[in-house]
């Protein structure tokens, strides 16, 4: 089960999701950046975002989900959302909601981390270069890292990253394509931070989504999860 809280960025309201597991905790906590679909859609509307929610507090973390799409009317067409997106407002969402995961009683504000899955693969990337706070990042098949929106591209901000890094990308995908992952690789490397990518072939982008069938990929799916799990038990528990 999760509830809906209300947060306000620079005087706009933003929807986010909260998950916990049960128990007093204190528990580590994560921030999730949820996928491309949402931005239509809206997050209670979307059965993956729920399930990750779900799945994580379910192996212990309180994972907090912000709508990040909150900028634009919530009937405005996705074209412009993704055309319009701001990185400076993607981190006064990715703080905002850090900081009220942080002030939860149930939460150790000392182990906090970061996930998405595709365009919130890149936010986690944009969170992690612009928080020294957080504690771990996994990134699943985010694109558009190399491409700058309202400011540098992305990757130029490898060097701000103080966390280990945990990357899953499918070999048929074409945002990130390969050689845009070989290039989030030599960046990181370059930077000297921490981090390990997975690539799996045959499959593609949206491969953990099990609600798209044409896109999930069973054994790749597991496995990402499971890695993903045992890196953040880890690094945060």
């Amino acid at each position: 089960m999760y509830r809906a809280e209300t947060l306000t960025v620079q005087g706009s309201p933003m929807e986010v999701l909260v998950f916990e597991p049960e128990g007093p905790g204190p528990f580590p906590g994560l921030v999730v950046a949820q996928h491309l679909p949402v931005a239509h859609t809206g997050l209670t509307n979307d059965p993956f975002t729920l399930d990750v929610g779900e799945k994580l507090a379910a192996n212990g973390y309180v994972a907090v989900i912000p709508f990040v799409f909150h900028w634009w009317p919530a009937d405005a067409d996705i074209e412009i959302k993704r055309a319009q997106f701001r990185d400076d407002h993607t981190i006064a969402d990715l703080n905002a909601t850090y900081d009220f995961l942080a002030g939860m009683e149930k939460v150790d504000d000392d182990r906090i981390g970061i996930m998405g899955h595709c365009w919130g693969g890149r936010i986690t990337w944009i969170g992690a270069s612009s928080n020294p706070r957080y504690k771990a990042a996994v990134m699943l098949y985010g694109g558009r890292v190399k491409l700058a929106m309202g400011g540098v591209p992305a990757i130029e901000l490898a060097a701000n990253i103080k966390c280990p890094v945990l990357g899953f990308f499918g070999n048929d995908d074409q945002n990130p394509s390969p050689e845009d992952v070989d290039d989030m690789e030599s960046a990181l490397a370059n930077a000297q931070v921490e981090h390990t990518f997975y690539r799996y072939d045959n499959a593609g982008h949206g491969f953990q989504d099990d609600t798209n069938p044409s896109r999930y990929r069973e054994g790749p799916a597991r496995d990402a999860w499971e890695k993903l799990l045992a890196f953040f038990d880890k690094e945060l528990k």
